[in-house]
């Protein structure tokens, strides 16, 4: 890739064909921790539905005009609830995982280059804030090591634990040991009582087969239920819904997506999204009928989705529950550590902002992470 230049910004629809988009897959294919919702299958149909105005760009950094990593960046004036300027990796509700694209090896080199990037760009942004990024992984460590090894100021603002699925156990030996005996009778009696009403079967899909039907069936259950009712479901919004319907399609055309459905007499009582990203998983979205709430058609599924486990090429999945989510973590016992941080950027005025900025926020000053 000629005039490829490292540590810059760019347009996001210039990645949306051609040898950008090439690299892009390949990098996703082989970065050093996976992120389904920054793979171009994700990514793109987000950008074009929620930023159809381009203000999010893009920001790589390159070797030898190999793309090594990958970020969406924004400008915002609002932070939480204050007209604060600054620089933060942009997303939006449905995107769990804010970690970077970033190729083996380059971890250090690809937060060198942000910062540096950031240093020069800052603008009106009066710090760097990056969300939802695993406090567990390389490129966490990586970035600890670099604001370390800068005496940059940096604060984590934002530390919290969510469910994942990690475990060398059998998928039956799982299950035992993460609920007492008197749960596991009790719903070997559901699922009885549950295959009395009508035909009860469960399927496993990792295929297009019949997709945009299954997508319909996931938003209309999603819909009927209290999500609907608060007007969060997908199908409440155009561009949500416009959304799942690409994400989900790219997903199973890239080999990534993994559905499940447990109906009765045909109809869908409880569905399952969950992204194949090896060495990881991501638990993208569930639904079920509260009408059969009884039966817990919810745990049911989940159930099912400890198969995972028996799965050679995935390690580890995660929830993207919110933080003690109360039917989850009646199952899955591992968590995995999510933070949220705020980084000083720029020269010595903004810095001593930022460090008074951190201090309000946190209590304490911003040495470092």
């Amino acid at each position: 890739m000629d005039g490829w230049q490292s540590g810059t910004e760019h347009e996001w629809q210039e990645f949306s064909s051609g040898d950008k988009l090439a690299a892009w897959r390949r990098l996703a294919d082989e970065a050093c921790e996976p992120n389904p919702f920054l793979e171009s299958w994700y990514l793109l149909p987000s950008l074009e539905n929620f930023d159809p105005a381009g203000k999010c760009r893009l920001f790589t950094t390159s070797t030898d005009n190999q793309l090594t990593g990958l970020l969406p960046v924004e400008y915002c004036q609002q932070y939480s609830r204050y007209p604060i300027p600054h620089l933060a990796n942009w997303r939006h509700p449905n995107m769990f995982c804010s970690v970077p694209l970033v190729s083996k090896g380059h971890e250090e080199e690809f937060w060198q280059g942000l910062l540096d990037w950031a240093d020069a760009n800052a603008k009106a942004a009066l710090f760097l804030h990056l969300t939802d990024l695993p406090a567990d992984g390389q490129l966490f460590a990586a970035l600890q090591a670099v604001i370390a090894r800068q005496d940059r100021a940096a604060a984590v603002v934002m530390d919290e634990e969510r469910a994942m699925l990690k475990s060398d156990h059998s998928p039956e030996d799982y299950f035992a040991t993460s609920m007492s005996s008197k749960k596991r009778k009790e719903l070997r009696r559901q699922a009885k009582r549950l295959s009395e009403e009508g035909d009860l079967t469960f399927s496993r899909q990792s295929d297009a087969s019949k997709l945009e039907q299954w997508i319909d069936e996931f938003l209309a259950l999603e819909q009927g239920g209290w999500k609907g009712a608060q007007g969060s479901a997908l199908a409440c919004d155009p561009y949500t819904s416009s959304m799942f319907h690409a994400v989900l399609t790219g997903a199973a055309r890239q080999g990534k997506l993994e559905r499940l459905a447990l109906r009765l007499d045909g109809k869908p009582i409880a569905m399952l999204v969950n992204f194949l990203t090896a060495p990881g998983a991501y638990s993208f979205k569930t639904a079920f009928d509260e009408a059969w709430s009884r039966y817990s058609p919810g745990v049911l599924i989940q159930r099912e989705n400890l198969d995972l486990l028996a799965r050679d090429d995935i390690a580890w999945c995660d929830s993207c529950a919110a933080a003690d989510h109360p039917m989850i973590e009646r199952i899955w016992r591992e968590k995995r550590r999510i933070v949220r941080v705020s980084i000083a950027i720029g020269g010595p005025l903004r810095r001593m902002i930022f460090q008074q900025l951190a201090r309000k926020e946190t209590g304490a000053p911003a040495k470092g992470l």
